[in-house]
């Protein structure tokens, strides 16, 4: 009988009663041929891997992380709550020692939502990944925690919520946002005043193949996490950059895909994206599964798979190469960035407009953070849509000092009902989350 080196668990959830539409690339069969797959390939046969059952997760998980508007109720339905709840299985599984590692199979996915919900975007409602690291930092207290984001499509969701924390790197490896989806995601976006450097986008040109991610991973992604020493490593690990996705533009494989898993070595993987139903996802899973619990995976191969035909041409390996050179110059030259953009009179406001592709919502967002040396700051963020919500969101991070606190509190307690529909204080020291206007209270 084969062993797994590293004990490690699956949770599946396919979500049958969760779809966007009947025909829609995000639909339960992306998690049905690789459950067919991992049985088929004896997966559970190995000694040392098993199958974890999700549990959903509570009001308070989401709440940790996500302002809901005009509640939690209104933008999600119990198979959301799930997913996130495979997540969570996971992690605490991981930090229990039940399991040395974990892959979350789960959908809907979850890395396009950012901190304030008002609807869905990129086919996600609230971010899976986020509500794992939050409740693991509540109940495990672990402080320093690095996402991976492999998924083709730029990470903005998961980038919003830990774009003011010193104690998150955020890394995402992804099609060049000029030519896909979400159309962000650029060298130039590193964090917020009190975590410059702390998010590092790596975009790549169209056509990458296998050589352009191992080189981005072993490169800039390895040297970068092991000078920021994580507590735990997690990769959301979106599936859509291979050679038969629809809806993408590189040429990323099976063997790519379980090769990276084994140089990065995360602790915990996430699925995200990847809508190849038959042609890739059972291969790819299958692959990282198997790579994360150091089993030999060199068999598993898409029945078209040939490397030649994939192969990235001078110029992309040329791009990935200029790419790496100025995003480790920002890793070493962050802090004297950061005192740049200190000098800055608006370093610490931020104005943007958001808009909800799968749900057709507009919302316009003004920010304000607490400018701090000490923790990742009071934040205070006005959010409207076009649906007729207003809403003031106050969040006290999970480390905030004693001055982030009074900060944070001082905004609400004296935020005007008669201004916003809903004022929502979201306390992560003392882990509560409390609404006023609109006779709401929690």
């Amino acid at each position: 009988m084969l062993q797994a080196k590293h004990r490690t668990g699956l949770v599946f959830f396919p979500a049958f009663d969760w779809a966007i539409d009947p025909t829609h690339p995000e639909r339960e069969e992306r998690l049905l041929y690789t459950q067919d797959q991992v049985f088929e390939e004896g997966l559970f046969d190995i000694e040392g891997i098993t199958e974890l059952k999700p549990d959903p997760v509570v009001l308070k998980d989401i709440q940790r992380v996500h302002f809901c508007v005009p509640d939690v109720w209104s933008v999600t339905t119990e198979s959301h709550l799930i997913s996130a709840g495979g997540a969570k299985t996971i992690g605490m599984a991981v930090l229990d020692g039940q399991i040395d590692r974990g892959f979350a199979l789960v959908r809907p996915p979850g890395h396009h939502a950012m901190r304030i919900v008002h609807g869905a975007r990129g086919f996600c409602n609230i971010n899976i990944e986020a509500v794992m690291i939050e409740y693991l930092r509540q109940a495990y207290a672990i402080n320093k925690v690095a996402i991976v984001d492999t998924d083709c499509h730029h990470g903005d969701g998961t980038q919003d919520i830990y774009w003011h924390d010193p104690d998150t790197l955020f890394i995402s490896i992804h099609q060049d946002g000029r030519t896909l989806y979400p159309g962000s995601g650029f060298p130039s976006e590193l964090g917020g005043i009190n975590a410059v450097g702390k998010t590092l986008n790596i975009p790549l040109p169209p056509n990458t193949s296998e050589e352009g991610f191992l080189y981005a991973i072993n490169n800039l992604v390895m040297p970068i996490l092991k000078e920021f020493q994580p507590d735990i490593i997690i990769n959301s690990a979106g599936q859509d950059n291979h050679y038969t996705d629809p809806i993408t533009n590189m040429n990323f494989s099976a063997q790519g895909y379980a090769r990276l898993t084994e140089i990065l070595n995360p602790d915990i993987a996430v699925l995200e994206g990847g809508y190849s139903i038959e042609g890739a996802l059972p291969y790819v899973n299958v692959g990282i599964a198997l790579a994360m619990a150091g089993v030999d995976y060199s068999k598993v191969k898409e029945p078209d798979y040939d490397p030649d035909s994939i192969r990235q041409t001078q110029a992309v390996t040329d791009a990935i190469e200029k790419i790496g050179e100025t995003l480790l110059t920002i890793w070493q030259q962050r802090d004297n960035i950061k005192d740049q953009i200190m000098e800055k009179t608006d370093a610490a406001q931020r104005t943007r407009s958001i808009f909800y592709d799968t749900d057709g919502i507009q919302e316009s967002q003004t920010e304000k953070i607490r400018i701090c040396p000490d923790c990742a700051g009071a934040l205070y963020i006005d959010s409207s849509s076009d649906r007729g919500n207003h809403i003031l969101a106050v969040h006290i991070p999970h480390n905030a000092c004693r001055k982030c606190q009074e900060t944070g509190n001082e905004w609400y307690d004296l935020a005007d009902t008669r201004r916003f529909d809903r004022i929502f204080l979201q306390d992560r020291p003392r882990d509560s989350y409390v609404v006023k206007g609109n006779g709401t209270k929690n």
